[in-house]
């Protein structure tokens, strides 16, 4: 059975943001020992009441952050699959591999923000359209990542001959991160073409139920979904003030409609004995890749104190355990 190592990341929106603090953040955390890092990619601010701040465009600010890390794994959460044709994706993606010396995760999902299609003139399309577009879309990228011409003639594309000259660094793709939970069709991509698969905010136990479902969907596309790295996507408050963890909590039940003691059980807040426990909960669901959304400021006193107190002792606990494993087979 395939197994994931215990991974950490931060995901920066470039909203309302200054350049230089972005910057210096990444390069930080690429020194702190963090395993990947992750801008989002949109083109408006979210989750705001005025939508019209400041935003830098993902692919190029994460393109401009990759000459600033050496080390970490670094992807967009997610890329809106509209908001871009497959093939010049693909091309994008396979370049940026290429320029960040084979460290990209390409993630992708359906889109979900009506304002900026509506706005920028992109096809907002149905929500079954949406999945629809996601799947194609996958065909049509993983096509021209692994084959030297593609063609599939769609719903929503029509590609003929399409080629991605050069291929990508890491073969046979840059794995690939679906984020979303819709059971009835978007899991089922997953199961399909998932290398990652991102939920944010869910509980262990709603994690679960969705891993399940992914589960299910594997036997019937005949995928065994041991295969997919599971990931979750929550916000850190380390070792805060009580001010920072009231506007935390309050963030996640506005967003949620979570009670405050559920919010405080699914983000990464607390002293370093309420995370390790936290961590233990969600990796009992399978959960390895656990992705801190900061939103700003950032607050890189806490990150870096995470990254130093917390990262470390899961990493040993962890090595203990599969060197008990390790003994156990051996005693076989």
């Amino acid at each position: 059975m395939p197994t994931h190592p215990i991974r950490f990341g931060l995901q920066t929106g470039q909203q309302l943001v200054e350049w230089k603090d972005l910057k210096e953040l990444w390069r930080s955390a690429d020194g702190w020992g963090y395993d990947s890092l992750w801008t989002y990619d949109h083109f408006y601010p979210i989750f705001v009441p005025d939508p019209a701040g400041a935003c830098l465009e993902g692919w190029t600010t994460l393109t401009a952050l990759s000459q600033h890390t050496k080390r970490a794994r670094i992807g967009a959460l997610v890329n809106g699959n509209t908001y871009r044709n497959p093939c010049i994706t693909a091309k994008m993606a396979a370049t940026l591999d290429h320029v960040s010396d084979g460290r990209l995760n390409l993630g992708i999902g359906a889109g979900w923000f009506e304002l900026e299609h509506r706005s920028f003139g992109i096809d907002f399309k149905t929500i079954p359209g949406r999945l629809q577009a996601l799947d194609e879309s996958l065909q049509i990228i993983k096509g021209m990542f692994e084959q030297e011409k593609t063609t599939l003639h769609g719903r929503h594309y029509n590609v003929t001959d399409a080629v991605c000259n050069p291929k990508p660094v890491q073969k046979p793709h840059p794995p690939i991160m679906i984020g979303g939970q819709g059971q009835r069709v978007l899991l089922k991509i997953v199961a399909k073409h998932a290398d990652m698969w991102n939920v944010p905010g869910a509980s262990a136990a709603r994690y679960a139920e969705l891993t399940k479902v992914i589960e299910r969907h594997g036997d019937t596309v005949g995928r065994d979904t041991d295969q997919i790295e599971k990931t979750i996507m929550m916000g850190l408050c380390y070792r805060a003030p009580a001010e920072r963890e009231t506007a935390a909590l309050s963030r996640v039940t506005a967003m949620t409609g979570a009670s405050p003691e559920q919010a405080r059980r699914q983000i990464m807040i607390g002293s370093r004995e309420e995370c390790l426990a936290t961590i233990d909960r969600y990796l009992k669901v399978g959960v390895t890749h656990f992705i801190f959304t900061l939103p700003r400021p950032f607050f890189p006193d806490e990150v870096q104190r995470f990254a130093e107190e917390v990262i470390p002792a899961v990493r040993a606990r962890a090595s203990e355990v599969d060197k008990s494993l390790s003994r156990q087979r051996r005693l076989r």
